[in-house]
């Protein structure tokens, strides 16, 4: 397995509900190393901006609203496949489908306000993560 860096975000329903503390837990347990961490609110271009390739879909809207409704956590991550080993631990987009013991199901309760984001590939998880983070606040220069 190749080391990975994912992007992971605590989405403003799991703030308002309290629950960053158990995710940060859990992203420690689960052997991921933070390279860099963020509080912040974003704008309601920053959030479109962000999520811009789904801008053609009918939830945009809705979700560039909720995730600009309050605080997130923005984090960068890296691991051995990080970005496949995130989206087990988060699991689907559901959490009504999600397992038992992943975050979605532990503190998601809708298809939007499931609790976490995750990259799903390594091309979206390097630009996810230069949308939060400079090569230098990730220790990535010489």
């Amino acid at each position: 397995m190749a080391l990975e860096r994912t992007l992971a975000i605590i989405k403003p329903d799991a703030m308002q509900a309290q629950r960053a503390g158990a995710i940060l837990g859990r992203i420690e347990q689960e052997g991921f190393r933070v390279l860099g961490l963020r509080r912040l609110e974003l704008s309601l271009q920053q959030a479109q901006g962000f999520y811009h390739v789904h801008r053609e879909r009918p939830f945009f809207a809705s979700l560039t609203a909720f995730m600009s409704s309050g605080p997130v956590i923005v984090m960068a991550l890296e691991a051995e496949d990080a970005i496949a080993r995130w989206r087990a631990v988060i699991g689907p987009t559901d959490p009504a489908k999600a397992s038992d013991g992943t975050i979605r199901k532990l503190h998601g309760t809708s298809v939007e306000r499931n609790a976490v984001h995750g990259s799903d590939a390594p091309e979206t998880s390097a630009r996810e993560i230069g949308y939060f983070f400079s090569g230098i606040e990730l220790g990535l220069t010489a």
